[in-house]
């Protein structure tokens, strides 16, 4: 489980930041910007939560604190009962997390590379074996796995970072728009592997700028605009309460309608 209580982070903005934005939603007057303000949320085992938001809304900013990369200026985030900032160590442990800013060794092959990363986790040989190869199986990358990540495909190193996330079999998992810029099977295949943690009774928080994803996947969902959640529930109660005619839509209407 996933627990965010009233989560803020203050960035602060430079000189030239400042002479460049004169107004930017979230500044305040002493020269810092309210990237994430006040954001409650819980996101629950055995469902997939989605969180939503144009650029620049805050989603990044968000899931980096969950995943430890980021300290929240002040809130709280706890990770399977474990508080993020007090015991950062305990919560990555428990977590994968999947960015398509994560930079891979090219030198290595994908085997290797997977190696590398269950090493350490501290995972044991037998352990591992079973694992990589459960998931190399699923995502399709026997026949690539001894071919170095520098000569690989964008959609094959995507399934490599997959891996790299998922090799210590984490109960918390945070997708962060992982099926963007690929081709429609490997982009089905991730889908899958997102339906499946969901069945193994894993946590899952995704964001994505692809609607349809939205609907095929979510249990619960929120939408995060200029660092502000305007909506938080069940995907089941945002699809009941839609004024727009689809998706899209609503999306666009509730962000319209959001304070500044």
């Amino acid at each position: 489980m996933i627990v965010v209580k009233d989560l803020r982070k203050t960035f602060k903005l430079s000189r030239q930041q400042r002479r460049e934005i004169k107004v930017e939603p979230g500044s305040k007057g002493d020269g810092t910007v309210d990237a994430v303000a006040g954001v409650s949320f819980t996101c629950r085992p055995g469902r997939i939560f989605s969180l939503l938001g144009p650029n620049g809304a805050g989603k990044t900013t968000t899931l980096r604190m969950i995943a430890t990369l980021l300290k929240p200026s002040s809130g709280s985030i706890e990770v399977a009962g474990i508080d993020v900032v007090k015991n950062p160590q305990e919560v990555r442990r428990r977590l994968g997390f999947l960015t398509g800013t994560t930079k891979l060794y090219d030198r290595l092959n994908a085997n290797e590379l997977v190696k590398y990363y269950a090493d350490l986790h501290g995972m044991e040989r037998s352990t591992f074996d079973k694992r990589k190869e459960e998931l190399f199986t699923l995502l399709g990358m026997n026949d690539f796995a001894k071919r170095r990540i520098g000569k690989l495909s964008t959609g094959m190193r995507q399934k490599v970072s997959i891996v790299r996330t998922m090799i210590h079999d984490p109960e918390i998992i945070v997708f962060d728009e992982p099926t963007v810029g690929l081709d429609v099977v490997t982009a089905k295949n991730i889908i899958d592997l997102i339906r499946r943690c969901k069945e193994q009774g894993k946590t899952v928080i995704f964001s994505t700028h692809i609607m349809g994803e939205v609907s095929l996947l979510s249990d619960d969902m929120a939408i995060i605009h200029n660092g502000k959640l305007v909506f938080s529930g069940a995907y089941a109660d945002f699809a009941r309460q839609m004024k727009g005619r689809s998706i899209e839509e609503e999306f666009i209407r509730l962000l319209e309608g959001a304070p500044q």
